[in-house]
């Protein structure tokens, strides 16, 4: 077909011409290729939104009218040509709109960010490009290609150490291993950062699985990364949710699943997010939220929330059709409401852990030395022979504190403070944490205490009524330096009852809370799983059985079954519970007469006249002591 077109072009043409023409061209492929010009290839997604505002922005005018039926309408006007009428004020605000848009800076992908900022001799790529655009240091555009063999050679040169990082896609994530393997020479434990997760939860885990894997060195840390936009986490929260079920959908072992991996807090579809959503709308009809009014979210979302009598509809949306309409609000917006939301969450869960109801699947007690000191038989069998044991188990633990250059680290956060109790001299950094929404939808702010050997959260509005302060730099390095070398040396002990061998015929005669599973291996190579009781219970558990058995149980021990499940505790010839006032959980002493008043406040409770009543209380602090005290 191009002989024909070239012989009919030929005649049309005289023979000089003809010559030039042919000439011209064998002689292109002869002369050496003349210097290419820079490239300046724009790589982001502009020019649909380009097309997309020019073909769909209403630029038509529009007229009103009224129809027989008196209901007014509009529609398109159209000049005596019959051609549609364009509205001028319209028109310029599209224009200046593709202006704005035309002047904002290129927006590439993360792909290429991170391999222009640290370079590809410290970046190994393992996707599905065939070639890439490269940036070099004068800030030059070439065109790179990449064979079929280049994502072998990469991740070769990341399981060797030659490259830190690597960045793979879902063509990267098939068949390949990318774990702090033990045959590996880069054995640095991973940090696994996920990046633009979409919508399918399965991809993202089936990545996860190249870099946690059997034969490693040390897990990896997995860290889902979204922008400052709470909308976002609705597809982190799919993925959470999908990894924690992982292992029960698999294999039938909870223990294979997400291990903790991720926060409670980060499952949007868990019954703790449920319930809250729940709460979120009852509190919005009540109009106490403070992000947005009950017929401004139906209008912006489209959501009809109002039933037929007045009140709240009984068939509300689901948490994933609400967590997409927050999807389409303007950002400050989502943010306002995802903290109320997530406040909720965060009030549930920490209501939840400290119960001991919280569901975090099967987790290993790890101590440096584990004992079992003795077994009691609760039940056996009379078909199996299998038998259940209540084990009383001796733990021996290290203190691991923070070091200080964690902690410098901690403080290069601008919102970080260091702090020193000058009644104690210990130190602590004090930083903005997960914020509480109360019943009446008020948002309760907290900081979180972080210290050396653990972490505390207290409400803001009564953290002035401590006695923390703040201290400059070297007055911080000290105290925190000290405390660091005098727990180094220390040991904790700690003796707990493991209810364990066949579990299911007893298990509703065990308590309702503390239901976490517990895995442990002694120091005679015994694995053991069961579930961990207090020491308070062990006694009463033992009787339901006919079993005899006497727990001594230390006056910290039952302070701390007191403020963990809520049972009301014997202290001597008074009584412990836990009480809430004001949203902030206490310890209350009961039966105490009006005489031993002074002696009580002398020990160290405060009192609080609540609805004429006074109520004598404990500080959870000093609680072993002053109990100690008043018990004699």
């Amino acid at each position: 077909m191009m002989i024909l077109i070239a012989c009919w072009f030929l005649r049309l043409v005289e023979v000089e011409g003809t010559v030039i023409i042919w000439s011209e061209i064998m002689g292109n492929r002869r002369k050496p290729a003349p210097p290419a010009t820079t490239l300046d290839i724009n790589c982001d997604c502009k020019e649909f939104l380009v097309d997309y505002l020019t073909a769909a922005f209403p630029v038509r005018q529009m007229r009103t009218y009224t129809d027989d039926s008196g209901t007014v309408r509009s529609e398109p006007m159209i000049d005596e040509a019959g051609q549609p009428v364009l509205c001028r004020e319209a028109m310029a605000m599209r224009d200046q709109l593709l202006e704005q848009l035309c002047a904002l800076p290129v927006v590439g992908s993360a792909l290429d960010h991170i391999i222009g900022h640290f370079g590809t001799e410290a970046v190994a790529e393992v996707t599905g490009r065939s070639r890439r655009i490269i940036v070099d240091a004068e800030g030059r555009q070439r065109i790179e290609r990449r064979s079929a063999r280049t994502n072998l050679a990469e991740t070769d040169s990341f399981m060797r150490g030659e490259k830190r990082i690597l960045i793979f896609s879902d063509a990267g994530g098939t068949g390949r291993s990318y774990h702090a393997s033990l045959d590996a020479l880069n054995q640095r434990r991973r940090i696994h950062y996920l990046l633009e997760p979409g919508w399918r939860a399965d991809a993202a885990i089936q990545g996860l699985g190249r870099t946690h894997r059997t034969h490693q060195a040390s897990p990896p840390l997995f860290r889902p990364v979204s922008t400052d936009c709470r909308g976002e986490r609705r597809f982190i929260s799919t993925i959470a949710r999908r990894l924690d079920s992982l292992g029960a959908l698999t294999r039938g072992q909870r223990q294979t699943g997400g291990q903790g991996l991720f926060d409670p807090r980060d499952n949007l579809e868990s019954d703790f997010a449920r319930e809250s959503l729940d709460q979120w709308f009852r509190l919005l009809f009540q109009g106490k939220l403070q992000s947005v009014r009950f017929d401004q979210f139906q209008s912006l979302t489209g959501l009809n929330l109002a039933g037929e009598g007045g009140g709240l509809t009984e068939t509300l949306p689901t948490i994933q059709r609400w967590l997409n309409r927050i999807l389409a609000l303007r950002i400050d917006l989502q943010n306002a409401i995802f903290d109320e939301y997530l406040g909720l969450i965060e009030a549930r869960v920490e209501k939840a852990r400290e119960a001991g109801t919280l569901d975090l699947g099967v987790e290993t007690i790890a101590a440096d030395r584990i004992s079992i000191l003795d077994r009691t038989v609760i039940r056996r069998d009379p078909v199996s022979g299998a038998e259940t044991e209540i084990l009383r188990i001796e733990t021996e633990e290290r203190y691991r504190p923070l070091t200080l250059e964690r902690a410098h680290w901690l403080l290069a956060d601008p919102e970080a403070r260091g702090l020193i109790n000058p009644r104690s001299g210990k130190a602590a950094i004090c930083r903005p944490t997960f914020s509480l929404t109360d019943e009446e939808g008020r948002t309760v702010r907290r900081y979180e205490l972080v210290r050396p050997t653990r972490t505390e959260r207290h409400r803001q509005d009564l953290f002035a009524e401590t006695h923390w302060t703040d201290v400059d730099r070297a007055s911080f390095d000290e105290a925190w330096q000290a405390e660091c070398d005098a727990m180094a040396a220390q040991t904790r002990t700690q003796i707990i009852y493991l209810v364990t061998g066949l579990l299911l015929p007893v298990w509703g005669k065990l308590p309702d809370d503390h239901v976490q599973v517990w895995r442990l291996t002694s120091d005679d190579g015994q694995s053991l799983l069961g579930r961990l009781i207090p020491a308070p219970l062990v006694e009463r558990i033992a009787s339901a059985f006919g079993i005899a058995a006497h727990v001594a149980i230390d006056l910290g021990a039952r302070v701390e079954h007191v403020r963990t499940s809520g049972e009301i505790m014997p202290i001597g010839s008074l009584r412990l519970k836990r009480a809430l006032v004001a949203g902030d959980q206490r310890l209350e002493l009961l039966d105490w007469k009006s005489d031993a008043l002074p002696h009580l406040k002398a020990a160290g409770c405060f009192t609080e006249i609540i609805q004429h009543r006074t109520r004598l209380f404990v500080p959870p602090s000093r609680a072993v002591e002053i109990l100690g005290e008043i018990a004699g």
